[in-house]
C-alpha cells in the first residue's frame, strides 16, 4: 500500500513507517510544517520517502492519512484527489479535545467518507465525532532497549512548549516539584524556563537534544515525571517506561491505564507527587525495581508489533469501504 502522510509527529511517525507500506512524505521548497519530509532526528526506513509537491498529481497513492483538518483541501489540491471520495482516507486524531470539553465537535463529526481514529480510548470517549465512523490504534513505540542506569538523582520532565502551555502540560506544577527534587526539562522551547518560574540553574536545568541523545540522558534520571494535565497520551511516559526508568504521573486522561499498579506511581494529588519522586531519588534500588516493571508493562500493551498490525487489521477493513 502506498500511503501519503504528513511529518507532523516525529515519535509517532517514526513507528508507523516501521511498517511493511511505501510511506510518501510530501516535500516542500522550505520545507515548511506542509512539506517538512523525512525526518532528521529519528532513523527512518527507506520505505518511507520524500515527494516534491509538484509531483504528487503523477504520484499513485492508495490512502491519505490525514492529521489535521486542512490536510483534507491540501491533498486535493496537491494530488488532484477528493479524500474520502476519489482516494481511501483515514484521519488520525493525535490530540484531546479543546474548547468546551466534553462538548467539543471534531472537525471530522458527521460525515461518512473519512473514519477518525484515536489514539487512546480517552480521547474517543471525550471527541463528539457525531455519526462518524471512529476507531482507536493505541500507540506502539520502537523499543530503545533497557539503557536505565538512574546514575544521576535528578527527576527528568519532557515537555515542549510550556512556558505558552502553562497548565496543560504541568508547567505550574513544577516549582512544587522542584523543592522536593531537582528537576531537568528537556523537550523543545524550554530555554528561559526557569526564569519565568524563579528557579535557580540548581533546581531547574532545561535540555533541547535530539532523539538518540534524549533517550540517554533520560536513561540517567533517577525518575521520569509527568505533570501533564490535558495532553494526549504523551509518548515521552511510554518512552521512559521502554527505557526501565520508574515514572510517577499525573493520573489524567490515558495516563492511569498506561501504568498499571506496580509498574509506577499515578496520582492526582500533587503532594503524593511530590512525596513519589523524592522516595525513588532516595531509594535506587526501588526505582530499578519500579522501572523493570513499568518496562515490562509497556513492552505488552505498547510493543511495536502489536501497533503495526493494529494499523494493518484496521486498514484492511476501512480502506477497501473508502475507496468503493
Amino acid at each position: 500500500m502506498r500511503i501519503l502522510l504528513w511529518h507532523v509527529h516525529g515519535t509517532w511517525t517514526t513507528s508507523f513507517v516501521q511498517g511493511p507500506h511505501k510511506y510518501l512524505l510530501p516535500v516542500t521548497p522550505d520545507r515548511d510544517g506542509d512539506g517538512l519530509g523525512r525526518a532528521r532526528s529519528w532513523e527512518w526506513p527507506a520505505s518511507a520517502a520524500e515527494v516534491p509537491v509538484e509531483r504528487l498529481r503523477d504520484t499513485d497513492v492508495d490512502l491519505v492519512l490525514l492529521q489535521r483538518p486542512h490536510e483534507r483541501d491540501l491533498a486535493e489540491r496537491w494530488t488532484g484527489r477528493r479524500p474520502g471520495r476519489d482516494v481511501a482516507a483515514v484521519y488520525l486524531e493525535h490530540n484531546t479535545p479543546g474548547g468546551e470539553v466534553p462538548y467539543t465537535r471534531h472537525p471530522m463529526a458527521d460525515q461518512d467518507e473519512i473514519p477518525v481514529v484515536h489514539v487512546t480510548h480517552f480521547n474517543r470517549l471525550f471527541w463528539d465525532c457525531g455519526t462518524a465512523r471512529t476507531a482507536v490504534v493505541e500507540h506502539g513505540i520502537v523499543d530503545p532497549g533497557p539503557l536505565y542506569s538512574g546514575d544521576l538523582a535528578r527527576a527528568a520532565v519532557v515537555v515542549n512548549d510550556p512556558v505558552r502551555r502553562g497548565r496543560a502540560v504541568g508547567t505550574d506544577l513544577l516549582p512544587g516539584l522542584a523543592a522536593t527534587a531537582p528537576l531537568d526539562v528537556f523537550g523543545m522551547r524550554t530555554d528561559g524556563l526557569g526564569a519565568v518560574l524563579g528557579l535557580s540553574e540548581d533546581r531547574l536545568r532545561t535540555f533541547d537534544l535530539p532523539q538518540d541523545r534524549l533517550h540517554r540522558e533520560l536513561a540517567r534520571r533517577r525518575v521520569y515525571v509527568h505533570p501533564c494535565r490535558w495532553t494526549s497520551l504523551g509518548l515521552s511516559l511510554l518512552e521512559a517506561m521502554h527505557l526501565g526508568v520508574p515514572v510517577v504521573s499525573l493520573g489524567t486522561t490515558e495516563a492511569a491505564a498506561a501504568v498499571p499498579e506496580g509498574a509506577g506511581v499515578v496520582t492526582n494529588r500533587p503532594d503524593e507527587l511530590a512525596a513519589a519522586v523524592r522516595r525513588f531519588l532516595d531509594d535506587p534500588a526501588e526505582a530499578r525495581a519500579v522501572g523493570a516493571a513499568g518496562r515490562e508493562a509497556v513492552l505488552a500493551r505498547y510493543g511495536l508489533q502489536r501497533f503495526l498490525d493494529d494499523w494493518d487489521a484496521l486498514l484492511g477493513t476501512w480502506v477497501p469501504a473508502a475507496a468503493s
